[in-house]
């Protein structure tokens, strides 16, 4: 089967790799343009074109790949089936149906619940216990196409953003190679998704994981895994934003009762890095200040002289 492969970050290489290994003929990959990155501002290739050109296999990088130009140089290489992984663009009807086989999507979540750019993000952060992936058939509204394949994964209670999307890049392409064996055997099911179950799980940014520390202390810790490694949940200290990292909720201590949101209760070797919340309190193993490296929330107390009753806001 010639494949036409789209994708972008670290969370599709898993998936490019299990269609190479297992045989199949990858006929050219699509992804984003170099982007400047790092303090240099170098360009920087994306992670499945790094691995598409030690793969051999052609690359393409159309800034949005909607033009005319564009159709004709995928229709050149033929391929039977488009797969696409976390890319980044709706494609329009006109590119879905250049293979004859469709187009079909690995998305990080079990449709209809979380169709959008950040479904890892969201799953922790809104204190799901349970997600997966979903192989889908492609159609041009969001996520919205019929189901063909699922695989369900549960939510650690310690599970961050950043350890979830590892783990179901590897269930994705498991579930990838499992729908494609179903495909060629003639044997696959589509099954249309309950669009009135549908949520959303818009792309996070700044803003979003800006910390609200008058939300309960559990909910807290979930957007700070949540966040977790990119963007970063953060606040401000007296004015200086931090990154904020491992969090544990806790109950309050009576001691630390009528403490007002974002007051530090404890900043010790003894307690750690304590902060009241709107209904308990809120334990921080890492922190990230600006311009530094993720560190132990203790070194950058001992370092920055945080203490007790300074307020996070």
């Amino acid at each position: 089967m010639r494949v036409l492969f789209w994708g972008t970050p670290d969370f599709a290489v898993a998936s490019l790799r299990a269609l190479d290994d297992e045989g199949f003929d990858v006929v050219g990959v699509v992804t984003r343009p170099d982007r400047p990155a790092g303090r240099g501002r170098k360009l920087t290739p994306s992670p499945v074109k790094e691995v598409a050109l030690a793969m051999g296999t052609p690359v393409l990088t159309p800034e949005r790949p909607r033009d005319d130009d564009f159709l004709r140089r995928i229709r050149d290489l033929a391929p039977d089936l488009s797969v696409v992984v976390a890319y980044g663009h709706i494609l329009r009807r006109e590119v879905l149906r250049v293979p004859p086989l469709g187009s079909i999507n690995v998305h990080a979540s079990l449709l209809p619940e979380l169709r959008g750019a950040a479904p890892i993000n969201w799953a922790i952060a809104r204190g799901h216990r349970t997600t997966g992936v979903t192989v889908m058939r492609m159609v041009e509204a969001m996520d919205a196409g019929p189901v063909l394949h699922r695989i369900e994964d549960p939510i650690l209670p310690a599970d961050t953003a950043s350890e979830l999307s590892i783990r179901l890049s590897e269930l994705g392409a498991e579930a990838l190679l499992e729908a494609l064996t179903l495909l060629a055997a003639g044997e696959l099911r589509e099954v249309e998704q309950d669009h009135a179950r549908a949520t959303l799980a818009p792309k996070v940014g700044r803003e979003v994981a800006r910390v609200d520390w008058t939300r309960p202390a559990r909910e807290l810790g979930w957007h700070v895994r949540g966040m977790d490694a990119v963007p970063g949940a953060w606040s401000e200290l007296e004015g200086a934003p931090v990154k904020l990292f491992r969090p544990d909720a806790r109950d309050a201590s009576p001691a630390d009762g009528g403490s007002a949101p974002g007051t530090v209760l404890a900043a010790d070797s003894e307690r750690g890095l304590v902060v009241a919340t709107g209904d308990g309190a809120l334990a921080l193993g890492e922190v990230q200040p600006p311009g530094k490296r993720r560190m132990d929330a203790l070194d950058w107390i001992h370092g920055r002289g945080v203490r007790a009753g300074q307020r996070f806001a």
